[in-house]
């Protein structure tokens, strides 16, 4: 076991004495930063009187486990990581890796038993072992599923890396599909399936892609131009505002008005560019925070045309091309064209479909557009603006050309994110977009298109998990709402993994132009989020 020396006092500390140490800080900082935040809560009585409720045991709570976590890391996950890069002096191998001793068979045969007994007894389980049991079984059912996909992918890893575009497409174009069809055998009718898959379709799937989407547009900006943009949920909502108010007032139809959306969005990127063509850094993050907010502003404030803080509502649905509709009542609706059952899934799985062409449009317009002359001269600027603009690289044109670029992606998902609400309001584009969007980017990577996919993924839905997690008020209480706490574990992934991983999830960089041979750039050649 590794001991650690003082070079003051030389004392000799276990990492024992080590690990109390670190878990009495940890605690002890805990305490001084959740004392205001989980010890105690305001609230309000009928008289409108301010009511301070103290809750010192959920705080005691979360500094004992910040504390004992702290301890086990350094006691014995400090030292476990070690001993693993140490070879065996009588055969000279490593330690079985941890996944090798993880991912067995047996207990990959027993995940397995567990969740088709838990999946095909799903309905019977309140009845049989009351509404509280049934609850941590099916938090169960969805350990064992996250089990098993987990072996799959570290077994078939090298053929997953190899084949990871062509998996994730196909993945992506079968979600629907395989939602409807396995809610539909746990049901028992395709009726019930269809129905069922409105949670799934919409809330993950719909609500993922769109913050891939925005992601990938910031991308252009931030990962590839290196402009640090903290605004641009301004270009968000002015496609969607777009979109709404042309569709409200004039009944153009979404195919005319998504374009136009875009252009719209691009033009006020170049507008919001002029300005900053000299800044960099803080003051450029400064001046796109304040264009984020003067956006939000207007539309609060110009209740003539964006009827303020109240909205827009009543935006109609998106058609196919105007020959099959969503609406019931419409003759050419899809139920009455097909001959099939009326069911509201339809048009989520549209919708689903639409924004996963829409991603994939944007993903092949920025690979295409990395290997033009105007996707290396956002790189050099990236690198250095000033050795950029020696090798006679207009700058003007390639900020704006990046500005504009990545709005207009923005507006196509604002316009897109209208019609999937079928309502906007200035509530749905504050400052925490911006933030949330930038978070993605840089987690997964800046520059990497596969990155920023598994960081949205993780994050959006991870966070949209949450509301899933009822078997949590057994815990703490009925009052207990796992979806408040969104923001707080959110931060603490992006803290764990800049630890992790502090160039993203994609550390390595391929280079859009090479000599000969393609080959990935390591991260330990690359700054911290560039490539």
């Amino acid at each position: 076991m590794a001991v650690t020396v003082s070079r003051e006092s030389d004392s000799v500390a276990t990492p024992t004495q080590r690990a109390l140490k670190e878990a009495f800080y940890a605690g002890a900082i805990a305490l001084g930063l959740f004392v205001l935040f989980i010890g105690l809560k305001t609230g309000q009585n009928m008289s409108n009187e301010l009511v301070l409720t103290q809750r010192w045991g959920l705080l005691a709570a979360v500094v004992i486990a910040t504390a004992v976590g702290r301890f086990l890391y350094v006691a014995y996950g400090q030292p476990f990581m070690a001993n693993q890069k140490i070879a065996n002096v009588a055969t000279g191998l490593l330690p079985a890796s941890v996944g090798s001793r993880f991912f067995t068979l047996p207990a990959f045969i027993v995940a397995v038993v567990a969740a088709v007994l838990l999946f095909a007894f799903n309905s019977s389980l309140a009845g049989w072992v009351g509404a509280e049991p049934a609850g941590y079984l099916q938090f169960l059912r969805a350990l064992a599923v996250i089990y098993l996909l987990a072996c799959v992918i570290y077994y078939f890893r090298a053929f997953i890396h190899a084949n990871f575009t062509k998996l994730g497409i196909t993945a992506l174009v079968l979600y629907p599909i395989l939602v409807v069809a396995v809610l539909s055998l746990n049901a028992w009718s395709i009726a019930g399936g269809l129905q069922g898959s409105l949670k799934w379709v919409d809330n993950f799937g719909i609500q993922i892609l769109i913050y891939v989407m925005l992601a990938w547009g910031l991308n252009i900006v931030v990962g590839l131009a290196g402009l640090l943009d903290l605004g641009y949920v301004a270009f968000y909502a002015l496609g969607a505002y777009a979109y709404a108010l042309l569709a409200t007032q004039y009944g153009l139809s979404f195919w005319i008005l998504l374009p136009a959306a875009g252009c719209m969005a691009a033009l006020w990127g170049v507008l919001l560019g002029f300005p900053v063509l000299r800044l960099r850094g803080d003051y450029l993050a400064i001046v796109t925070l304040a264009f984020g907010e003067i956006i939000r502003l207007v539309l609060i404030n110009w209740r003539e045309v964006t009827n303020g803080s109240a909205g827009i509502s009543g935006i109609p649905k998106v058609s196919f091309f105007g020959l099959v509709t969503f609406n019931v009542s419409d003759p050419n609706y899809i139920a009455k064209v097909l001959h099939i059952a009326t069911s509201s899934a339809y048009y989520k799985i549209f919708l689903y479909y639409l924004i996963l062409g829409l991603c994939l449009l944007t993903a092949f317009v920025t690979i295409r557009l990395r290997r033009l002359p105007v996707g290396r001269a956002w790189e050099a600027l990236r690198e250095d603006e000033i050795a950029c603009r020696s090798l006679g690289i207009n700058t003007t044109t390639t900020k704006l050309t990046a500005f504009a670029t990545g709005a207009m992606f923005g507006g196509f998902a604002g316009s897109f994110f209208a019609a999937r609400q079928g309502f906007v309001s200035p509530e749905s584009f504050v400052f925490l977009e911006s933030a949330i969007i930038l978070a993605i980017v840089v987690l997964g990577g800046m520059g990497s298109l596969v990155g920023i996919a598994v960081a949205a993924m993780v994050m959006i839905g991870g966070t949209e998990a949450l509301r899933e997690l009822d078997f949590l008020k057994q815990i703490f209480g009925p009052d207990f709402t796992p979806e408040l706490y969104r923001m707080l574990l959110f931060g603490m992934a992006m803290v764990i993994v800049m630890l992790w991983k502090p160039r993203g999830f994609v550390g390595s960089r391929e280079p859009t132009a090479f000599l000969k041979e393609r080959r990935a750039v390591s991260s330990s050649f690359t700054k911290e989020g560039h490539g």
